[in-house]
């Protein structure tokens, strides 16, 4: 039992992404991360220098993102090739169970032999991870291809794998530096599956991920996967307190060149600049996405058969408008697949957070859903016109990725057309964002005193910002909205347990199917709270 709690606590699990048709709902597997290591190889501990995973010289040199951008765009100019090459038998058949007892020696890290604040670790290829991924190392301005060898890995009860072809490549890779303690090498950022990543700040275990690029996410016809087929890993300076990686993205509609600057800490940052060069029309581009998951919560309105109050690995979508206005939409797993619009002009940023801190309200000693890392996005100069999309896919239980939010700009997307992007990636606890405003700590929705009508109940609890500091005498009034149905009289009153403010109002739907409701907490003219949002549908029966 204890075997499979700590692997368990050291594996990462599959995630798969419910799409849904026009019709009816279907279910379709997405590749998130799977990430398969045990304590030796989840921290690579300083030790005495060992013999690093050779790099073979090539006739490549790479000094400049520019280079990159150079190989994307003329990419984009020829039909796409899928990037999967012919697997031995060995790799080509293994299953999910076979496939996570390979396992990287992390004698064998890159820069270890170099004692540099930075090591990698790499992934082999084989069940579902089939695409080649290309490594390049760079370090004094040389660029050298990286070679998969067996000796690199432990196969477990596997054999290991013969004639193994000079070209295989990897499936991705992961990062380690001393995050938590000092000379202990952390796992901190792993690339792998088709354009994802995630990271960790400091205390932190792994949850959401975020992706190169969305393309037609939640569409009729189907999402495509962009997939980064080459890595660039640029070798860090002694004592260096970020590292640079570069990347080439690829798919049937887009190719892109990419730079991550990784700043590892209590916010593990990543600055991400992007060139895209569109191979055809896209219907819908989701820029900067997020990938989580949201089981249940305080906002399920059904009953789930789970000792555990709350599962989820983000609660809420966190929005800062061009205007200043903080919107807080929380999560849900609806019964339908649902979309949700934010309509902004430059955003300042957004992202998904978990909020909730309080281990009572998880209970789980092995996920550890309180140590989850919200994820914060910053737009690194003006993005125009556009919005922040929330897609909301109806799950079944905590393996599925049922919850996407990303950037779509309102310039359509031509084949022909480049566009660039960057933008600051924060994974932490709280982005601590600079606002008096109080925050939406709490959501209760319930039954209203007319049943029949399908009346319900909102509570909504604000706490934080300035109100602690509101004299008693202050008349707070709750500004609400809806676009559907009718809203009864709001009531406002001191909440001391959360050191805030509660808000209950009563929502009749009517015949509605659906509608979006919106609050927040003013003092007089002036706005003291963020603005709460939510999407409500009937429930089925």
């Amino acid at each position: 039992m204890m075997a499979a709690v700590l692997l368990y606590q050291e594996t990462h699990a599959l995630k798969v992404l419910a799409i849904v048709s026009r019709s009816q709902m279907f279910r379709r597997l997405l590749i998130a991360l799977v990430i398969v290591f045990t304590s030796s190889s989840l921290s690579a501990q300083q030790a005495a220098p060992n013999p690093p995973a050779q790099a073979q010289p090539n006739t490549g040199y790479l000094t400049l993102f520019g280079e990159i951008q150079a190989k994307a765009e003329a990419l984009a100019a020829q039909p796409f090739a899928e990037n999967t090459s012919a697997l031995p038998p060995f790799f080509a058949e293994l299953d999910y169970d076979q496939y996570r007892d390979i396992r990287f020696r992390p004698d064998k890290s890159l820069w270890r032999a170099e004692q540099l604040p930075y090591e990698v670790q790499f992934f082999s290829r084989g069940s579902i991870f089939r695409e080649r991924v290309q490594i390049h190392v760079i370090a004094q301005g040389n660029s050298s291809l990286l070679q998969f060898t067996p000796d690199m890995f432990d196969f477990g009860r596997l054999p290991a794998p013969i004639d193994v072809p000079a070209d295989l490549g990897f499936a991705g890779f992961r990062l380690h530096h001393p995050l938590n303690v000092h000379r202990y090498f952390d796992e901190v950022i792993t690339f792998l599956g088709a354009s994802y990543f995630r990271a960790v700040g400091r205390g932190e275990v792994y949850g959401l991920s975020a992706r190169g690029l969305a393309v037609n996410t939640g569409l009729p016809q189907g999402e495509e996967f962009p997939v980064f087929k080459e890595f660039w890993l640029q070798q860090p300076q002694p004592n260096a307190r970020r590292i640079t990686v570069y990347a080439l993205l690829d798919s049937p509609s887009v190719t892109g060149a990419y730079r991550f600057i990784i700043r590892p800490g209590a916010a593990t940052e990543v600055t991400v600049k992007m060139q895209l060069y569109f191979r055809s029309d896209i219907e819908k581009l989701g820029v900067a996405p997020l990938t989580s998951m949201f089981y249940h919560g305080k906002t399920t309105q059904r009953y789930v058969d789970d000792f555990r109050p709350e599962v989820h690995d983000s609660d809420g979508l966190m929005i800062e408008a061009g205007n200043g206005e903080h919107i807080w939409r929380p999560l849900n797993n609806p019964q339908r697949l649902a979309f949700s619009n934010f309509q902004i002009q430059n955003p300042r940023g957004f992202g998904l957070l978990q909020r909730e801190r309080n281990f009572g309200r998880y209970l789980d000693l092995e996920a550890k859903y309180q140590r989850r890392p919200s994820a914060w996005i910053e737009p690194v100069g003006s993005w125009g016109s556009g919005t922040v999309e929330l897609v909301e896919i109806p799950s079944e239980g905590e393996t599925d990725d049922n919850i996407v939010a990303f950037w779509v700009p309102s310039e359509p997307v031509t084949a022909g057309s480049r566009r660039s992007f960057e933008y600051k990636l924060s994974f932490e606890d709280d982005p601590g964002l600079d606002s008096l405003s109080g925050r939406a700590v709490f959501t209760g929705i319930g039954p209203g005193r007319d049943r029949e009508a399908g009346q319900r109940l909102f509570s909504i609890d604000f706490a934080g910002g300035e109100l602690p500091m509101l004299p008693d005498s202050t008349q707070l009034t709750a500004d609400i909205s809806t676009s559907s149905g009718t809203l009864g009289p709001a009531v406002v009153e001191r909440n001391p347990f959360v050191n805030g403010y509660r808000v209950f109002f009563e929502f009749s739907p009517g015949d509605e199917e659906m509608a979006e409701l919106r609050c927040n907490l003013r003092a007089g003219d002036a706005a003291v709270s963020e603005t709460w949002t939510y999407q409500w549908w009937r429930q089925e029966q």
